[in-house]
């Protein structure tokens, strides 16, 4: 019951969130409009590519060699 009562007071006092105001002059810049294909590429790399390559840094005896540190 306390559970619930908290989880409603907290939705009751929740704002609701509104996306930003559609700015056609900020929108149509060349580099917001490359960057619109850039971020995806380079989210993807990371997942593929950094993340997999941090983890294998992380572990023995890579860890130790190339000073790694937590």
């Amino acid at each position: 019951m306390g559970v619930a009562l908290c989880a409603a007071l907290v939705l009751a006092s929740a704002s609701p969130a509104f996306a930003d105001r559609y700015d056609k002059r900020r929108a149509g810049h060349p580099l917001r409009i490359a960057a619109y294909i850039i971020y995806p590429v380079g989210a993807l790399l990371d997942v593929l590519i950094m993340r997999p390559a941090h983890w294998l840094v992380n572990q023995e005896p890579f860890k130790s060699a190339v000073g790694h540190e937590d």
